[in-house]
């Protein structure tokens, strides 16, 4: 039970990483992805940057954007905490990219619970932000996370134990396989951001941009914050994907409603919803694993740079 239940939570999402404050690392082809204010790249639980420097979460996004233009940063917060602690990490790095940028606001993209972050540096600091976009984002909760608390309540011996050991042998792993700084690690706090009751409290504190229906758009302006998510309803996209067959076990306890195999579909929705119905799973949205995805569907990295590319267009 301990290993199947670690098992779930590390393909509970998947992100990327501290400041990495990175300068265009290829010559500029175009101006198609050119933003405004730069794009920074917020990942979900159990983030990294790079794994032993051969694995990047982004697989080939950030250099496709900065072809275009676009000036991108990678942000690095806890691989497994509360939206709420991840959310003060990613504050304090945005005001880090400001000072080194020279923008007044920044473009936030957040894939899976990178997407409620983002929010979260939004509703608090609403001044240094230009647009919230959330992928695949956990906006609502996720089954995933809920099945899991039923096993393991929140407060209980064994929840306790299993995000203690979450936290010491995953968590480490990840971390020390990145080669990034220890940051504060709570893999039960993760689990209850990521679940329906959680992110209904969370909800309640930071509205903007949520449906007030069940699947529809939410207010795509608040505050002068422009939002936006986008999202896939598949779990088996790619015969040589070693973690499709994963995501399609746990899609099943969506109970047949649209999904990625980690979060509802309506749950991605936030703001101007671009769609919630690409042929893409959790990890095909990042263009992952080493961009084995769908052959029938647009690419996920060109999905990012016409993202840009509406921002750009938006004049953010």
């Amino acid at each position: 039970m301990k290993r199947t239940l670690t098992r779930v939570m590390a393909a509970l999402a998947i992100a990327t990483g501290t400041l990495a404050a990175i300068a265009p690392a290829q010559a500029q082809t175009s101006t198609y992805t050119q933003t405004r204010y730069p794009v920074v790249l917020v990942h979900g639980l159990f983030g990294f940057d790079s794994l032993a420097g051969s694995l990047d979460y982004w697989y080939k996004i950030p250099q496709a954007l900065r072809a275009g233009g676009a000036q991108v940063y990678v942000a690095k917060v806890s691989a497994a905490n509360s939206t709420e602690v991840r959310g003060e990490q990613l504050l304090t790095q945005v005001r880090e990219i400001l000072a080194i940028s020279g923008a007044k606001k920044v473009n936030l993209i957040g894939h899976s619970h990178g997407g409620p972050t983002t929010r979260y540096v939004a509703g608090v600091a609403p001044e240094l932000v230009a647009s919230v976009t959330s992928i695949g984002g956990v906006n609502r909760g996720s089954a995933v996370a809920d099945a899991l608390l039923k096993v393991a309540p929140d407060g209980s011996p064994l929840n306790g134990a299993l995000a203690g050991t979450v936290d010491s042998t995953l968590v480490a792993l990840i971390e020390k396989l990145a080669g990034q700084p220890s940051l504060p690690r709570d893999s039960g706090a993760a689990l209850l951001s990521l679940s329906t009751a959680g992110s209904a409290k969370f909800n309640q504190r930071f509205p903007a941009g949520v449906p007030t229906s069940g699947c529809g758009d939410g207010e795509p302006v608040v505050k002068g914050v422009r939002y936006y998510s986008w999202g896939g309803n598949r779990t088996l996209t790619n015969p040589l994907d070693i973690s499709d067959p994963v995501l399609a076990a746990t899609g099943l306890l969506f109970k047949g409603a649209p999904n990625d195999g980690l979060v509802a579909a309506c749950s991605m929705n936030l703001g101007k919803v671009i769609r919630t119905d690409y042929r893409m799973n959790h990890l095909d949205e990042v263009n992952q694993v080493l961009g084995l995805v769908s052959l029938f569907e647009t690419n996920p990295v060109e999905v990012y740079r016409q993202h840009a590319n509406r921002l750009k267009n938006a004049g953010l």
